[in-house]
Formats: structure tokens, sequence, C-alpha cells
């Protein structure tokens, strides 16, 4: 129970890596704050799952990209879990689709940008002022974000290139508070994001190549997450933290 009276904030967790992440907050002892936008079958999954092991939690629906639904978020935080936070995690992101340049519009950037790169700016913003010395903040990048991603991916890579370089600004801000944020940059995870948008070969040779020879799971990253949210972290801030199996070195 590392985490036991501490609230946390996860945006996106409603399935694969937020809903890992959720429980494992949960069963650290944390009480969380499960935000989900597109599938109420699925956060009631999570919310399950945390009952299961003993968590306590509440569920907000929120668009990310929305400030009326990020205050919403903050307001029913606070009617839950009182004034502070102690952790955020901004999980919530997408491909959405491969496109080349030749198939981009001005729709689908907005789409890619503002929920990977604008989504957790304004998150982090509006929970910020409930967080003090000893708090911490945890981003998803991804290891895209440092290779330039697969074809098709190019606003998806660059928008989690501009959460790498916003994590190490923001530990510069945040850090004479006493606030530390780091994030994380999954590689070939077993989630329905590849499920979606990645061919069953190409996510074959991409587990083969790595010198592990397989793909993580969502429960990897999540005990990634929890122990850079945790006490045991204390000096880490400002990184990316690479999680692919040895497939790509920072």
């Amino acid at each position: 129970m590392k985490l036991k009276g501490r609230v946390a904030v996860v945006t996106g967790g409603g399935r694969d890596i937020g809903r890992a992440v959720c429980v494992k907050l949960a069963k650290e002892g944390a009480k969380v704050v499960v935000n989900y936008f597109d599938s109420e079958s699925d956060k009631e999954i999570t919310m399950a799952e945390i009952k299961a092991v003993g968590g306590e939690a509440i569920s907000v629906y929120g668009d990310v990209t929305k400030r009326e639904d990020i205050n919403n978020m903050v307001a029913k935080t606070k009617a839950a879990f009182g004034e502070k936070i102690h952790i955020l995690v901004n999980v919530a992101g997408g491909l959405f689709a491969r496109k080349t340049i030749e198939e981009l519009d001005e729709d689908f950037y907005d789409l890619v940008m503002n929920v990977n790169f604008k989504g957790t700016v304004f998150v982090t913003q509006a929970f910020k002022p409930l967080m003090g010395k000893g708090a911490s903040i945890v981003n998803f990048a991804s290891q895209a974000g440092r290779d330039g991603g697969g074809p098709g991916s190019a606003l998806y890579a660059s928008s989690k290139g501009a959460v790498m370089t916003l994590t190490r600004n923001w530990a510069k801000e945040f850090g004479p508070q006493g606030i530390r944020i780091n994030a994380v940059c999954p590689g070939m995870i077993a989630t329905k994001f590849h499920d979606d948008f990645t061919k069953d070969q190409v996510r074959a040779n991409v587990a083969n190549s790595t010198p592990l020879r397989r793909e993580g799971s969502a429960e990897e990253v999540a005990d990634l997450v929890v122990y850079l949210a945790g006490d045991e972290a204390s000096f880490i801030t400002g990184n990316n933290v690479d999680i692919n199996g040895g497939l790509a070195f920072s």
C-alpha cells in the first residue's frame, strides 16, 4: 500500500493501459478518479476491477480537449476527495487513423494534436493548483516520439514528441515547487490500440526484433507509472522513460 492516503487522477482510464494504471494505483492504496470518454461499458469494467482489489474510486466522463469538461473533472474530484491531489496521469490519447501526407486535413490534424497534446497541457494546468510538494505527474509519450513512428503516423508521433519536450520543460518549472513530472514512452504493448491500427505480421516482426522477443503488457506499463508516481522515484523528474523490451534506447 505504497500510495495509501493519496488521490490520483487518470485520464483515459476506461481501458487498456489507462485501466491497468487505475487498478494498480488503487491496489497500492490511492483513491482514484477514473476519467473516460468513449465507452461507458469499458469504464464499468475498470470500476469493477478497482473494487475487486479493494480500491476506492469515482468515474468522471470528460473530453480532455474541452475546458468545460476538464473543469467538471476538477470539480468532481474536489467533491469526492477534497482539495488536494497527489498524482496525475495523462493517459488519454490516440492515433485514430494512419494517413499519408496527401490524406491529411485540418480536422484530422486538430483531432490528433488536441487529444494527445492539448489535453495533456490543459488537464495539467487545471489540476496543478491542487498539487503540492511531493506530488507527481506522469505523462504518456511513445516510442514513436523518439523514432518518428510507423507509416501514416506522422501527426501522432509529432504530438508525442511534443509531450516529451513539454515534460522536460515543466520539470524545470515545477521542480522548485516540489512537483515531479516524467513521461513514459511505451513501445509495442498488447492493447486495443495495436489491434486496431497495426497489422498482425508487423506486430510479430516488431516483437521478434526486441531483445526480449515479445510485446509488453498494459500491466507492465502500469508498474512503471506507479513507480514514477511514488516516493521511490523521489529524485527522478524530467525523464522520458522507455518501456519497449529493449527495441530502442534513449
